[in-house]
């Protein structure tokens, strides 16, 4: 899923970022507001792991997103 669409619907997205980086602070998911940078940022600053790391994380949970979008709006067609 591209991050464009991410931080228009952040509200949306929050509840499974938080489920899937729970060591995450209010502040920290007020701080993202969708923003890719700044996820990986707090990722790897909470996480004590590489930016690299974050990132692929980060990129893995987007690609889960548009799968279940995808899998959502299939289902709604039917």
């Amino acid at each position: 899923m591209n991050w464009d669409r991410i931080e228009g619907n952040w509200k949306q997205f929050t509840g499974k970022a938080r489920e899937k980086w729970g060591k995450l602070t209010d502040d920290d998911w007020t701080h993202v507001a969708g923003k890719r940078e700044q996820l990986i940022g707090r990722i790897q600053e909470r996480y004590g792991i590489s930016r690299d790391d974050a990132q692929r994380q980060a990129d893995e949970w987007a690609r889960a997103q548009k799968m279940e979008t995808r899998e959502r709006e299939h289902a709604v067609k039917q």
